[in-house]
């Protein structure tokens, strides 16, 4: 008996030290990607906090503190004030628009037409292409043309629909243009962001569907089949059983397009960088320029930092949910 208890003791000793050193190992292994993180992500990030704390306003270098000086000029700002409407404006269009789109998408892809596999590859084949290629793409179809009409103008003039004709990217318009007290910008959509929804909403709206098909295709078909043999119609089956069902695709779509949304940048600069008159101008523009052309150091990392706290906002409750989640599946 005692010798049985003391072959266990030394099989569980060398069992762990066998698994001390594999973690040792493994710890090793990650350390030089955890140090690269650790300095060029947090640490970057940390400094672009501290620095639009200071007056680093010019091309010389100055690391005064001023604390949230920055932060308060950039909000008593007219041009950041519209800034921030256009993002709002951009994220909602963008969001509801390519959510909805990428159902559709999904539920026709996923009725088992013929050619199922082509339609797909059609439907993500935006996704291949760069947001710089499509901004210079759709900025040709929505230039309106002073002298003679480009794009879609152009197509509407061939086909005898003048009427449809528009300023497009170059509506300076705020529609419908409430005036909101203490705030220095109009109220809602500057008519200019339109096209540049659409173009977003063409690159992203294949990723959707992507997403959702991958979700349609895991709903087994038995559930969808009884419900149909309770009395059920095709359009109750999509709201009581396949919506619900598909929640938790919908909100990583969410926080994906999300994400891009607020930072996009490379779409907006090549299709009408900013314009006409800070329409279509979004904070990530103004911070190139600040730190670009203005040598606003502390402007643009005061706008970076806020940018960062958008997207926080966003991703921490959600890792928080998926973190909640696995734990209430184990």
């Amino acid at each position: 008996m005692t010798i049985a208890r003391a072959t266990t003791a030394r099989r569980e000793h060398v069992h762990r030290r066998a698994t001390s050193r594999d973690r040792l190992i493994a710890f090793l292994m990650l350390l030089p990607s955890l140090a690269a993180i650790a300095i060029f992500v947090y640490g970057f990030i940390a400094y672009t906090g501290y620095i639009s704390l200071t007056n680093y306003t010019t091309s010389r270098p100055d690391l005064t503190f001023v604390g949230f000086d920055n932060y308060a000029q950039l909000f008593n700002q007219r041009r950041f004030q519209e800034n921030v409407r256009n993002l709002i404006v951009f994220t909602a269009f963008f969001l509801v628009t390519c959510l909805l789109f990428g159902l559709f998408l999904a539920l026709l892809v996923d009725s088992r037409v013929k050619g199922e596999s082509i339609f797909r590859s059609i439907y993500l084949f935006p996704m291949a292409v760069s947001f710089i290629v499509t901004g210079v793409a759709w900025r040709w179809l929505f230039t309106p043309g002073d002298l003679e009409p480009t794009g879609l103008n152009l197509l509407f003039e061939r086909m005898g629909l003048d009427i449809l004709k528009a300023r497009w990217i170059a509506d300076a318009r705020v529609w419908p243009n409430i005036e909101v007290p203490g705030l220095k910008v109009r109220l809602w959509v500057p008519l200019a962001m339109i096209p540049v929804v659409a173009a977003a909403v063409w690159q992203m709206s294949g990723f959707c569907m992507a997403m959702y098909l991958a979700g349609l295709r895991g709903i087994p078909e038995e559930i969808k089949e009884a419900a149909r043999v309770d009395g059920c119609s095709e359009l109750q089956v999509l709201r009581h059983i396949t919506l619900p069902l598909l929640r938790p695709i919908t909100l990583s779509a969410i926080i994906v397009l999300t994400h891009i949304s607020l930072k996009t940048f490379d779409l907006i600069m090549t299709m009408t960088g900013g314009g006409p008159g800070n329409k279509t101008e979004v904070p990530s523009l103004y911070m190139y320029e600040l730190r670009f052309s203005q040598f606003n150091t502390a402007g643009a990392a005061a706008v970076a930092t806020i940018l960062l706290l958008m997207v926080s906002v966003l991703i921490v409750p959600y890792l928080l949910y998926n973190r909640r989640a696995q734990s209430v599946e184990r």
